[in-house]
């Protein structure tokens, strides 16, 4: 059977071994990406574009030969796909892309909603210019940041624009919810174009806290966070709708 995608066709024996190559300039080493590295790009692509949809079957040996690798690299990409959370691995009877849940989403931003605007709010009398500094770095970061990194970066902000407030215990609740939503964070990334609207919203939270109007900036958070939801209830709610489509006929 044809290869489909010639990019993962690897030689076995190179499998799970980082190849790299060295050049011109001394001392520099380019990296080459493993079979392992290509197949959970590839897997994570067709998830979070809904190619595969939640629930879906993760069949390895039609994978193995689709990709053009063997089953070790291709089961190393699930079991690690499997702690991002878009793959649940069940014993005895095998991998699956992980279900999503509407009911799940409008939760996580229903508790966001009411902690976080009132965690900047506390926050913005105590920032610091180096705070400013620190938070426009990541805001650049995720600029150019690949899907997977985006929602990692994204709490990074939130996170110094909470820090502030000196209220622990609701950081850490905030905290484990964008932990537990990242996947769908992912799926904003992917399925919306949203990095230049989040680039300008998280500017504007920066400058408001800059000029310490901290009334304005909790309004501005809750439309940033609203925007949000409304935007990955709509993906997630396609996702599980195409999922439950019957399959085109012959």
């Amino acid at each position: 059977m044809a290869v489909e995608h010639p990019e993962l066709a690897v030689n076995d024996d190179a499998d799970n071994a980082a190849e790299a190559a060295t050049p011109a300039r001394a001392g520099l080493r380019l990296q080459r990406k493993t079979a392992v590295e290509l197949v959970i790009e590839e897997l994570r692509a067709r998830i979070l574009s809904g190619q595969l949809a939640p629930g879906s079957v993760l069949r390895q040996e039609a994978l193995s030969e689709e990709l053009g690798v063997s089953r070790i690299p291709l089961r190393e990409a699930i079991r690690l796909l499997s702690t991002e959370g878009l793959v649940d691995l069940v014993p005895h009877k095998g991998a699956f892309v992980s279900m999503i849940s509407l009911a799940e989403v409008r939760e996580f931003f229903d508790i966001r909603m009411r902690l976080e605007p009132w965690l900047l709010h506390e926050s913005v009398a105590h920032f610091t210019e180096q705070d400013f500094g620190r938070a426009e770095a990541v805001v650049a970061a995720m600029d150019v940041a690949k899907a997977a990194d985006w929602g990692t970066l994204n709490w990074q902000l939130h996170e110094l624009l909470y820090s502030r407030a000196d209220r622990p215990l609701a950081l850490n609740i905030v905290r484990a919810l964008h932990e537990k939503s990242e996947r769908y964070f992912r799926f904003q990334v992917v399925n919306a174009p949203i990095r230049q609207q989040a680039h300008d919203e998280h500017a504007q939270l920066i400058e408001l806290c800059r000029q310490r109007k901290a009334d304005i900036a909790r309004v501005a958070m809750e439309h940033h966070i609203a925007e949000a939801a409304a935007q990955i209830v709509e993906i997630v709610g396609r996702l599980l709708h195409e999922g439950e489509q019957p399959p085109a006929a012959n």
